[in-house]
């Protein structure tokens, strides 16, 4: 069937692709409007759940007596593992993570029981009687901890290509270090919540903030006991979600499912801040070793890395996301000879999980602090240095090629020698470096330092299954349309880009376009909406889902018309029948009379990707998001305060679907990435306990950290190479490494204190007591103590 033919012409509909158009729940979320959870009205007799946690890191249980937490006044229903009529299992993959501790606790924090009451305080406080003897067993908190003892999950993982040690041996300099590089907490506004509602026979719905509700639907089918079509997963948006929602959201859904079903009440499980963050993941933090060899013009001959990251108790999504910080510990630059090898520590500490980035912003940082480690080695501008090492731009041809990756995947779309060079020029990056050292050399306490860092991220999971999904495309009779995919919306605008997708298939006004709620009823199977693949998978999935219904109205048409397919064209708000112009509605209505279906399931599967994990080869990537970022910072070198003067940022989006959301996505995303490498720091004692469980104690960007001026643009040749949605890119974690570049920023502030004689190893996160002890060493290192 030959496919109609759709007008390119954008103005004349209202909301097609590569229109800036608002969140379609924007004004709801500023006015208050926007129902998440814990506003859906509760039924008479709701259930509040409290989740009770352990007071150890590492012990046994000898007793647990929950007989005063069931006869406490108010008290409904107290769950523990001897109440699961299934699996004691919430974990993503690995079924190592128990969804209540049975016998042993391997972090404070981890879920002992869940007590039901009528109100949550009463909840709260009934589980204060609980009686819980421990014995106490040796816990390891840190990284260097779990190294020294030899705690990993598994065996050690190593790729690469070359002969990295003969590399390094034979190059005429080389450097070595160490860089330790902090978690981050998600910080979600809105905290983890379900809210279940039992229906007759084995039937649950559960409503939820999650980043992937078919997990949610098969973790509460596990623990219940029950087949996957007895569990209903709906979920209309989440307040943010980050990574944080893709599993740390099966205890609360478990648990709020088991109450129900054990008590035939509806029951909700929502977090208080201090809980959340207790209780879930962050991101991994590492640390990193490496070794390089490098000749006089800084291009790297040989580089060996060591990465150490804190997985925590269990496996939760550590090994992808350490993978992932392998693939990217090469970011933007060619390594002819490498070794990358990987330790996932098994701590007595909260199980880290997905975060935005997944894995790939910690791999790019200690690349980074390579790169800059090699500049000032030799004494030059890191900006030489990285353009010395950037892969070949993909329309060049060179004698000898520079574009395959350690793991073997060719680059084939690479920009980022244009995007650098036209962020040098639209920053004034040259002249504003010499004048910030010009600046530095008469300032003795206050210190400025300038960076430019690009990114090079790659787009799709690395677990090739996943990149799949699935959308389900109503025309009604009126000519309205109802739109569900698998994807969710957690605050990133995909709902409102997959409704542009449809609205310029259909060539209809975007109001036309209803978009419902993620229902595992209506789409089943889902990929979680990570990896920066929302748009990709589900804007491809609702477009073939719209291309089935419009084959249906053009065979339709040209059978009742007498004319060929080429003949008809969706124009905005009409169809072109020959010379003809119909109506959108009266051609919809007519294909109803005539017995036309009108819905479709459209599906999507990523092409060409692969990876075989045992060779350490493949092509793991469909394509790669490219952008860059100039930081400008103050220190005060005598308390390390600090502030970012100014961002200039320039990144590549492709074709847009929709610019203003796009913008968006990179402003929030180089403030949480500054965010995390400067004052967001996690604290654990050496009992095991998170003392940074709250806003007054762990300090997340606020208004006033963000730079002073902020300029970012979209990159306006940006065109995906690849057959995407409208040849669009990905844009949501890509932006939160251009905040890599505060990071070295903050470096060339703090080497500026001894006359950049010293290389300062700065460590993130950058707080201003971790820039004043790196002043101080510095300044002693270069006799200016």
């Amino acid at each position: 069937m030959q496919r109609p033919a759709t007008s390119s012409v954008k103005s004349a509909i209202s909301g097609g692709v590569h229109l800036s158009v608002k969140h379609d729940s924007g004004h709801k979320h500023v006015s208050g409007e926007a129902v998440y959870v814990d506003d859906i009205p509760e039924p008479p007799g709701t259930l509040q759940i409290y989740i009770a946690l352990s007071q150890r890191a590492h012990a046994r249980i000898t007793r647990l007596d929950v007989a005063a937490v069931k006869a406490y006044p108010g008290v409904v229903c107290v769950a523990t593992a001897e109440d699961i009529p299934g699996v004691n299992d919430v974990s993503p993959f690995k079924g190592d993570d128990p969804m209540f501790a049975d016998g042993l606790v391997e972090y404070h924090g981890q879920s002992l029981f869940a007590v039901a009451a009528d109100s949550i305080a009463v909840a709260r406080e009934a589980a204060k009687r609980a009686i819980v003897e421990y014995e106490d067993l040796p816990a390891i908190i840190d990284i260097d901890a779990a190294m020294e003892a030899g705690s990993l999950l598994e065996p050690p993982y190593a790729f690469g290509r070359g002969d990295p040690d003969a590399a390094i041996a034979a190059a005429p300099h080389k450097v070595e270090g160490r860089i330790y590089i902090g978690g981050q907490e998600h910080f979600y506004l809105e905290g983890q919540a379900a809210f279940a509602v039992p229906g007759e026979d084995e039937d649950v719905t559960v409503y939820c903030s999650s980043q992937h509700p078919t997990e949610i639907q098969h973790k509460v089918a596990h623990v219940l006991g029950i087949p996957n079509h007895a569990v209903t997963v709906e979920m209309r948006r989440m307040g943010g979600g980050f990574g944080g929602k893709e599993s740390q959201g099966n205890l609360p859904a478990a648990a709020a499912a088991l109450v129900a079903k054990l008590t035939g009440r509806p029951a909700k499980c929502v977090y208080d801040r201090d809980d959340d963050m207790v209780l879930t993941g962050k991101r991994h933090d590492f640390r990193i070793d490496y070794r390089v060899g490098f000749d006089a013009d800084g291009v790297i001959a040989g580089i060996d890395y060591v990465q150490a990251v804190r997985c925590g108790m269990s496996y939760d999504l550590s090994p992808a996301i350490a993978d992932r910080a392998m693939f990217h510990a090469d970011n933007t630059y060619y390594l002819a000879n490498a070794r990358i090898t990987s330790y996932r520590c098994k701590t007595h500490t909260v199980s880290n999980t997905a975060f935005r980035g997944f894995g790939g912003p910690q791999g790019m940082v200690a690349m980074e602090r390579v790169i800059d480690h090699i500049a000032h080695a030799l004494g030059k501008d890191p900006l030489e240095v990285r353009r010395a090492n950037f892969y070949d731009h993909f329309l060049a041809k060179p004698a000898v090629a520079r574009n395959l990756t350690p793991y073997h995947q060719t680059i084939e779309d690479c920009v980022i020698q244009d995007i650098v060079d036209e962020l040098v020029e639209t920053s004034s990056y040259a002249a504003r470096r010499a004048e910030i050292r010009a600046w530095n050399a008469k300032s003795p306490i206050l210190k400025r330092g300038i960076a430019l860092t690009p990114v090079k991220f790659g787009i799709s999971f690395t677990n090739t299954m996943m990149n799949q999904a699935g959308a389900l495309v109503h025309v009604y009779t009126d000519g309205s349309i109802a739109l569900n995919h698998g994807g969710t919306e957690m605050g990133q605008g995909l709902n409102i880009k997959v409704a542009q997708v449809v609205a310029e298939e259909f060539q209809v006004d975007l109001d036309r376009v209803k978009i419902t709620a993620t229902h595992t009823g209506k789409v089943p199977n889902t990929s979680p909406t990570a990896a920066s693949s929302g748009s990709d998978l589900n804007g491809m999935a609702a477009r073939n889902a719209c291309l089935a219904i419009k084959e249906r109205l053009v065979a339709f048409l040209a059978e009742r018309h007498q004319c060929a397919g080429s003949d008809i064209a969706f124009l905005p708000n009409r169809v072109r029948v020959k010379g003809e112009e119909l109506p959108f509605d009266t051609v919809i209505g007519d294909a109803y009379r005539a017995r036309v279906h009108l819905s479709a399931a459209g599906y999507y599967a990523t092409p060409k990707i692969h990876w075989d994990r045992a060779a350490g080869k493949g092509r793991p990537f469909f394509y790669f998001a490219y952008g860059a970022a100039v930081s400008e910072v103050a220190i005060d070198t005598l308390t390390g305060e600090n502030r970012i003067l100014r961002a200039d940022i320039l990144h590549d989006v492709g074709k847009s679907l929709n610019p203003v959301i796009d913008l968006g996505q990179i402003e929030g995303g180089y403030v949480q990435g500054a965010g995390w490498l400067t004052t967001e720091e996690l604290v654990w004692d050496d009992k095991g306990r998170l003392r940074t469980h709250a806003p007054s104690t762990y300090k997340i960007p606020a208004c006033s950290d963000r730079p002073i001026d902020m300029r970012v643009s979209l990159w306006e040749k940006g065109r995906n190479v690849e057959e995407t949605i409208y040849r669009s890119k990905a844009v949501g974690e890509p932006p939160l490494m251009l905040g890599i570049s505060v990071l070295m920023a903050l470096s060339d502030a703090v080497a500026s204190t001894a006359n950049y004689a010293v290389y300062p190893a700065l460590d993130a996160p950058a707080t201003p007591e971790r820039i004043l002890m790196a002043v101080e060493r510095v300044k002693a290192a270069g006799g200016r103590a």
